[in-house]
């Protein structure tokens, strides 16, 4: 039996997999090397992606050698097929996690076409990679037990067809199997009262997996084109939502670096109300409302009374919906490509984003266009956050990206503000709401006079980061996306080359460039930040340059990996960093996808139709 690897598979070589309460990643060679359990915040089963020596692995994978590797999703589905192909044969592994609240990862191993042995590797090390279970072997069961920090037992079972045995404290085993032939192996957390999962559960939770799939892709209208792209992202964001809260994680891992070998490795399995409310939005635009509403409901459940300069609403929560998240480091695990230090928590979980209002505010406001006027009690909250910032707008803060660095008043929360407190209008208005709209519509005015006079700066003819400055933002790029300016207004045309000629590069964006004005805290030079190529290139679709924003887009394709996921960043040389799948990357594809739809069927008497657009790349730039 070989050893694990002794390098992490590259982030973005990976599909995942979940049960809408974890998600595991699942490499090409058969690795699950990334498992939190039993929720996506909870600590770590398995994690070599993060320390390849000592985080612990669970894989399943054909042996031969020179086998190829190929990954694909079922259709419509997250059920994640892995091939490994060779001269004298063809095996395939599934894998899933059924929604029967089981907590269950399903592995089935198959040979396709002639004689394949596949093997098994079960290292699982518990609690952020600090312990190693306590294992034994009982009639062909595996058993793996282990206390967490506080003294709570745990227990896991891997139920399997294939024999098993211990070598040096890790689980393996081999089975050839010939042509048509299956083995299965399912990791199952302690239930007392299950029944033991056999060949039979694992058709029929197949079966149902694939139908629960098939089902939520069926109600939702996806654009004519990339309908496939569109898909997988929607699927993604599915998966990284709370059955059981409706609270929305912004990725499913932490520790993976945006710069390798460097410090920016944070955590992200926590519920941004930034990354969520964007999230909605992206669902929102597919016919998926449900979502919004279970975390509005989470949401509101958690608003407090404002006290002073704080506004009641927490930027983040813990998927349980709990405030405090504390950073700590994890000294023992080797990071990423040596990226240190290795994070859990966030410590940015207690800063003020003044932007978090607007993102939350939006999503609100297609809620209720969809879905009608929101309950009075859910309204005495949205009301009483709307006072509040209509007399707090201008606190400086650490702005979206929330930065180490000094507070500022940045340009990102300025124009969230504006968002929340029109959006907040058009509910009042739409829905017959009680609020004090004179004195609404009195901030929301002064925000947009501020932007505008105290935010351009005419040297660079753009809209700067923040107040007084001369650096640029790629969040500038929603400007037009919320509709706070028209896209064909001299300003934000002007706006718009400034960033193409100091953030872009071809269809990729960086977020900002660090330097002394605009300091973050930290050290290294980040990737380019895939959601603002996405913002990118819907704010050219809507500018009007539709034929370079569709090219762009489709150039941004072939920086997906092989099943269509994201990281949050790329590198210089194409490879995924920072966190996986991230959220916002695959909600602004969506976006950004159905704008550029809308541009390319639309009616052709319909202003946003092709054909009514501005001339095609007017600064000749190809």
């Amino acid at each position: 039996m070989p050893p694990s690897n002794a390098t992490p598979n590259p982030i973005g070589q990976h599909g995942v997999i979940g049960d809408l309460k974890t998600l595991a990643l699942v490499a090409p060679d058969g690795r699950i090397d990334f498992l939190c359990h039993p929720n996506v915040d909870s600590p770590t089963l398995f994690a070599s992606l993060l320390d390849p020596e000592n985080g612990g692995e669970f894989r399943l994978w054909a042996m031969a050698e020179g086998m190829g590797q190929k990954q694909i999703y079922l259709p419509d589905t997250n059920i994640l097929l892995t091939r490994f192909l060779g001269p004298n044969g063809i095996g395939e592994i599934s894998d899933f996690m059924p929604l029967d609240g089981s907590g269950r990862i399903v592995r089935r191993a198959k040979a396709i076409m002639g004689r394949v042995t596949f093997a098994l590797r079960l290292d699982p090390r518990p609690e952020y990679a600090s312990l190693r279970p306590a294992m034994s072997i009982d009639d062909g069961t595996a058993r793996i037990a282990w206390s967490r920090d506080d003294g709570t037992p745990q227990t896991m079972w891997l139920h399997t067809s294939l024999p098993l045995r211990i070598e040096d404290n890790t689980i393996v085993g081999e089975i050839t199997l010939k042509e048509g032939e299956t083995v299965f192996a399912i990791l199952c957390p302690g239930h007392e009262g299950w029944d033991a999962p056999d060949m039979d559960y694992v058709r029929a939770s197949f079966r149902e997996t694939r139908a629960y799939w098939h089902d939520w892709v069926s109600r939702g209208q996806y654009p004519t084109f990339w309908r496939e792209l569109v898909v997988r992202s929607a699927l993604t964001l599915k998966l990284l939502t709370s059955a059981e809260h409706g609270s929305i994680a912004a990725a499913a891992t932490f520790g993976l670096p945006e710069v390798v070998g460097g410090e920016r490795n944070w955590d992200y399995r926590f519920c941004w109300v930034r990354d969520s409310a964007f999230t909605l939005y992206a669902l929102s635009r597919l016919n998926y409302y449900d979502e919004a509403e279970a975390f509005i409901h989470f949401l509101m459940e958690r608003v407090t009374v404002s006290d002073g300069d704080r506004s009641g609403l927490q930027i983040m929560y813990g998927m349980d919906g709990r405030a405090e998240i504390p950073e700590a480091e994890l000294p023992h695990l080797s990071g990423y490509g040596g990226s240190k230090p290795v994070r859990v928590g966030n410590g940015a979980f207690d800063q003020r984003q003044m932007d978090i209002f607007g993102e939350f505010m939006d999503a609100v406001y297609i809620a209720t266009r969809a879905r009608g006027k929101p309950s009075y009690s859910v309204w005495a909250k949205l009301e009483g956050l709307i006072d509040w910032l209509c007399v707090n707008w201008r606190l400086p803060d650490r702005g979206i990206w929330e930065s180490r660095g000094e507070d500022k008043e940045y340009l990102s929360s300025r124009l969230m503000c504006w968002v929340a407190i029109d959006r907040a209008i058009r509910i009042a208005t739409r829905e017959s709401m009680p609020a004090d709209l004179v004195a609404w519509r009195q901030q929301r005015d002064a925000i947009q006079r501020t932007i505008v006079e105290e935010f351009w700066n005419p040297e660079i003819g753009a809209f700067t980061q923040f107040r007084g400055g001369d650096t640029l933002d790629a969040v500038v790029l929603l400007m037009p996306l919320v509709r706070f300016i028209n896209p064909r207004d001299p300003m934000w045309v002007s706006t718009l080359k400034a960033v193409r000629e100091n953030l872009v590069h071809d269809c990729l964006v960086k977020r900002y460039v660090n330097g002394p004005e605009n300091d973050d805290g930290l050290e290294g030079e980040e990737g380019f930040f895939s959601i603002c190529s996405f913002w990118y290139v819907e704010a050219l679709a809507r500018t009007g340059y539709v034929a370079e924003a569709r090219l762009l887009f489709e150039k941004l394709h072939s920086y997906a990996n092989h099943l269509g996921l994201y990281a949050e960043e790329l590198s210089t040389d194409g490879q995924h960093l920072g966190n996986f799948p991230q959220a916002l990357t695959h909600l602004s594809l969506i976006s950004a996808a159905i704008w550029l739809n809308r541009a390319l069927t639309a009616d052709r008497s319909d202003p946003h139709h092709a054909g009514f657009q501005m001339i095609e790349d007017p600064d000749g730039i190809f």
